[in-house]
Formats: structure tokens, sequence, C-alpha cells
């Protein structure tokens, strides 16, 4: 048969298992860097297999999650910056669960394209890797798909999947959350991975920028740069909170901002209020309602506005959650209170 395999039919469609194979032996050792105790087999096989160190909980539970990292991905297109975006896709998946008080033991990730470039698609992978360094969880496998005709050239998406183990009864589900409790909020490194659809439409369609264009608030940095920051892990920081103090609930703050995130933890017999000018919302953030004319409420409910995790304590267990914060350097603030009511978020003031 010879050694031309790229000149096949299978290959003349667009499709070369040849360059699959190349991807993997790039991959492997890549995630080589995120392995950790309890990987048995890895990239390569039919499946990745893990083995839970279950003697260290009472009743162990396995916490799973996935997502992507929507139309970020054109804005990466637009800016040429493809790192970040792995990062996002571990963080959207590895804060999900780590909110419940899992901790992440492994990943899987799914890449589809019209065409496999491996030198152009490798640092998605180096970020996915950095992502799962940061989580403390194996990158543990995946899935990578050619599919020529589905996707134009140049396009791609990228999914997630992630399991992390919990102790049954220290499941955090916001059930202990009562009136009085303090409500905290962590800061965000920007957009993260919600309310691209709409910021594309303000800035890129509307405002026209160009990646290189310089920020009017922050002379040193670009549109592109800016718009490519990738969203926070906090996986380890809920990891030393939890270990520091009881915790009523975590909220990871993604699509559907404050506004409709916090209700997901809320007994049916409460609501939380928050100050309008408890935090500094970031400019970023003020600069897409202007320029794009969007009221308050739809912003709150499209974007973090600046707090990417929100923290929700009794006030007995508050100080020692400023204590743990202000050593970790974090920027956090005290955004409002739970009152009585039927799970909303009530803002005061603005």
């Amino acid at each position: 048969m010879g050694d031309n395999r790229e000149e096949g039919a299978y290959a003349r469609s667009g499709v070369s298992i040849d360059r699959g194979n190349r991807w993997v032996e790039a991959i492997k050792p890549l995630a080589r860097r995120t392995s950790r105790t309890g990987v048995v087999s890895g990239i390569g096989g039919f499946g990745g297999v893990f083995r839970p160190d279950f003697g260290r909980y009472e009743d162990p539970v396995l916490v799973s999650g996935t997502d992507g990292v929507g139309t970020k991905l054109l804005v990466a297109r637009w800016a040429r910056r493809f790192s970040g975006l792995g990062i996002d896709l571990v963080a959207m998946c590895a804060n999900d669960i780590a909110v419940m008080g899992a901790d992440p033991l492994f990943f899987l990730d799914y890449f589809a394209t019209g065409r496999l470039e491996v030198d152009e698609s490798l640092p998605l992978m180096e970020g996915i890797v950095q992502g799962c360094q940061e989580a403390e969880m194996a990158l543990l496998g995946g899935e990578t798909a050619e599919m020529p005709g589905l996707y134009a050239p140049g396009d791609f998406d990228l999914a997630g999947f992630c399991v992390g183990i919990a102790d049954r009864r220290k499941i955090i589900d916001g059930a202990s959350v009562k009136p009085g409790d303090h409500v905290f909020g962590v800061s965000s490194s920007g957009l993260h991975s919600n309310g691209y659809s709409l910021a594309r439409r303000v800035l890129l369609d509307q405002e026209k920028l160009l990646p290189e264009d310089r920020v009017p608030f922050d002379e040193k940095t670009t549109w592109g740069e800016l718009l490519s920051l990738p969203t926070r892990i906090y996986v380890r920081l809920m990891a030393a909170i939890r270990k520091a103090l009881p915790v009523g609930a975590f909220v990871h703050v993604t699509g559907g901002g404050l506004t409709e995130n916090i209700p997901r933890v809320l007994p049916d017999n409460v609501s939380v209020r928050i100050g309008l000018d408890a935090w500094p919302v970031p400019p970023l953030f003020a600069h897409i309602r202007q320029s794009g004319g969007i009221d308050l409420p739809e912003m709150l409910r499209v974007f973090n506005m600046g707090i990417g995790l929100v923290v929700i304590v009794s006030p007995e267990a508050s100080p020692a959650l400023v204590s743990l914060l202000s050593s970790r350097g974090e920027s956090f603030w005290r955004l409002g209170e739970v009152v009585a009511g039927h799970r909303e978020v009530l803002y005061a003031g603005e």
C-alpha cells in the first residue's frame, strides 16, 4: 500500500487520519503535565481510566459538569489569540462543580474543526493543560474531529466535561442559607466566557474596533488583549474557603449574571438584597453599557459585572472569610445580605 496515505480518498475528502495521529502524539506530552494521583491511563486509548481515592470520603459521590466557551470563539479568531480559550473551557466546567463542594478529578475535551492544523491548534491544547493544572485535575482524554463541510475553513468548536468527587453530606447546595447571612463577591477577570454575543455586537459590529486598538480606559492594553482574557479558575480559592469556614453557598457567575445565578442556590423562602454601589464595576462593562445603550437590569442579567464568584456565609463566619480573602490578596466586596423572599435578587440604589 505504501506510505503516502495522505493522498487516499478519505484525505481528498478533507479528513486526514495521519494529521489526527500527529495531533494525538503532539498532545500526549502536554497531557502528562496534568498527571495526578488516580490516573491509570489517559490519552490514546478508547477511554481514560481513573481510580478515585474513595477512602478520603465517608460517603463519596461523583459530581460532573460540561460546558463550552460560546461565541468567545469568534472573538479569539478576531484577536488571533487562542490559548486563553483552553483555560476558559476548563474554568467553565471546573468552577461549576467546585461551587458544589467537589474536588475536580479529571477533564475531557472535544475539539471539532474543518481541517486540523496541528501548529495552529496546539495553543488551544496548551491552554486546556494550563487550566487543568490550575484546577488540579488530570486531562484524561478527549476527542478531536475533522469535519469538512460542516465547519468552514478556520472554524472550530470546543466543549469540555469534568468529573469531581465530594462527600455527600458536605455537598454545598444552599439549603442552609437563611435571612441575615452575608453575601460576598470575588472579582472576575473580565467578561469571562459569557455575554460575548452582545459584547461583539456593540464593540465589533457597532464600534468596528480592531484587535490592536488601544482601550480608552487603559492605554497600555489593546482590545484584543482585553476581550481575550481567560475566565478565572476559582477551584483552589473555594477549597481554601471550605477548609477554613462553613459555607452556605458558592455561586459561579456565568450566563445570566448575578440576577439569574444567585437564585439557583437559594431556598424557596429567601432572596438576596445587593447594593449596586457595593463594588466598583470595571470600566469595560460601563463602556459596553454606554456604547450599546443597554439598561442596567439587562447588563446585570447578561454579564458578571466584575463579580465572578459569590460566597454566602453566616454573620459568624463572615470575619473569617474576610481574613482569608484579604490574606490571599483577593479583590472582594460585601455585596449585601440574605433576606426573606422568594428566590430573587433585589437591587438597592445605583
